[in-house]
């Protein structure tokens, strides 16, 4: 482990915010572990010890700080900048892959073996693959401990414990209070204003409110104007100043309300199986990009004399992305070389046609978006396209069947990218798309997109693709969040937020 000690004591005398989630400060005379902007008076320097995880500090015997919550803030930004093996196990262990297949399910998904796979998390973050989705775990049983009246029992297997037992000692030692004194102690802590209220949460009507903590800035209207400018009927929709839609989760379904505040996202989930709370809430931030950077991504695209003025009029752009990667790639293909009102007609008759209906009492949502699977019967002849794009959905729906090509979280970008491109009928531009927004690469780049090209015209920059690729290079590897300063160049709906 690589930690710059210097400069992780300067960030805890400041309180540093920005740092929340990077790295957690270890106490020695109190036996606690912090997050970096903790309230408490900063100890001494010679008394911090620092972990890059909050397991790392757990298995070093250190309890987390019951006045800041260390495990109530945004993720490291690095496990979605990069893309190598311990990033994309850390981005699988929060979908909760390990609670579900296991260290070997881990370790398949992956490529690699176990041995490999536990001796790389333990040389760069303190920690095996089990102790950090047991981190993980504890997190969630606080906020369903705090947030709902569940039974312990219940909610013990709920939060991804195999007893209650190991529930009920796993809650005290990372805590040091029990699952009831943790209940008892909720409504105080939770109090507007107290500390770490913005990160938790509450339950009404069986539906989960949670707090999602982001880095600031944050700008809301090319984040969500976008998710509900390509919105499709059924799956997706704007009401009420929230973004809502279906998510099909690996023990059910759910319904998600995503609503922008100043300090955080409000997250109203209304789920089948609430074993599936962890899963959910680490698609809705993966789809909203809460774990980013925007101070290090702006300062580096704001360095460029031509979108330095679009960062500083709205800093904080995130892209984008998806909670289900093979729904985003075939709606990607469906929208090829037609408009957003086009892609979003022929994927709403999809939907309507061989998606999951699924009941929603406080909207207008009707189904899941089909899986490939039921896709895979479909007779492309009833696609109203032209026939080669009907042939290529009908390629890509057998490729992801066959698993040829891998869209997930955890996938490797550039054999996903060579898949992609192997599927008759996808180009440059369905490819970076889908890299972008359904594998998370935060260096794609559409090149060869119009509205890209059009805003690169009005900047004076170079438009063809190839040239505007070589121009490209001082802002890897940022040029995902490059193109969102691009897009709002133009005045297109998805750069605002929808009224109402």
């Amino acid at each position: 482990m690589d930690m710059d000690v210097e400069r992780c004591v300067r960030a805890v005398q400041a309180r540093d915010e920005r740092f929340d989630g990077w790295f957690f400060t270890a106490v020695l005379t109190t036996g606690i572990y912090c997050r970096p902007s903790c309230p408490a008076t900063p100890p001494k320097p010679e008394n911090m010890r620092f972990f890059p995880s909050a397991a790392a500090a757990q298995q070093a015997g250190f309890r987390a700080c019951k006045r800041c919550r260390p495990g109530a803030v945004p993720g490291s930004p690095q496990w979605n900048e990069r893309a190598d093996l311990v990033a994309r196990a850390m981005r699988l262990i929060a979908d909760g892959l390990v609670d579900r297949e296991g260290v070997p399910g881990l370790a398949a998904r992956l490529g690699y073996s176990v041995r490999q796979l536990e001796r790389q998390l333990m040389a760069e973050l303190g920690a095996g693959p089990l102790a950090l989705a047991r981190a993980q775990r504890a997190q969630t049983a606080r906020l369903l401990i705090e947030t709902t009246t569940l039974p312990m029992a219940d909610l013990a297997y709920a939060a991804g414990f195999a007893s209650v037992r190991a529930f009920n000692e796993t809650v005290q030692e990372v805590f040091a209070l029990s699952p009831s004194e943790l209940r008892t102690r909720a409504k105080a802590v939770d109090e507007p204003g107290a500390p770490g209220a913005r990160t938790t949460g509450t339950r009404t009507a069986g539906t989960i409110v949670v707090r999602l903590p982001f880095r600031r800035p944050l700008c809301p209207d090319n984040l969500f104007g976008h998710l509900a400018a390509t919105a499709v009927p059924g799956i997706e929709e704007w009401r009420d100043g929230a973004y809502r839609r279906t998510l099909r989760l690996p023990h059910g379904h759910a319904v998600v309300a995503l609503r922008p505040a100043p300090e955080h996202v409000e997250c109203r989930l209304a789920l089948s199986d609430l074993r599936d709370l962890t899963t959910a809430i680490s698609r809705c931030r993966w789809l909203l990009d809460l774990d980013a950077d925007p101070v290090a991504v702006d300062a580096q695209l704001g360095a460029d004399e031509a979108l330095a003025p679009l960062v500083a009029k709205s800093p904080g752009r995130r892209v984008p992305r998806t909670t289900d990667p093979a729904e985003f790639a075939i709606r990607a293909v469906l929208g090829q070389q037609v408009s957003t009102a086009a892609a979003r007609t022929l994927a709403a008759r999809l939907v309507a046609t061989h998606g999951e209906p699924v009941e929603d009492v406080d909207g207008g949502l009707t189904h899941l978006f089909p899986t490939t699977s039921a896709l895979a019967e479909l007779d492309p002849e009833t696609l109203a396209m032209p026939r080669s794009r009907r042939a290529s959905v009908g390629a890509l729906v057998t490729a992801l069947t066959a698993r040829d090509v891998e869209l997930d979280v955890g996938g490797d970008w550039e054999r996903a990218r060579a898949q992609l491109a192997e599927v008759p009928g996808i180009g440059p531009w369905t490819v970076e798309l889908v890299a972008m927004r359904a594998l998370g690469d935060p260096d794609a780049f559409v090149a060869t997109d119009l509205g890209v090209r059009r805003a690169a015209v009005d900047l004076g920059l170079p438009s063809t693709p190839a040239a505007l690729t070589a121009r490209s290079a001082p802002w890897r590897p940022w040029r995902a969040y490059a193109v969102q300063y691009l897009w709002a160049t133009g005045d297109h709906p998805i750069n605002r937020l929808p009224s109402g």
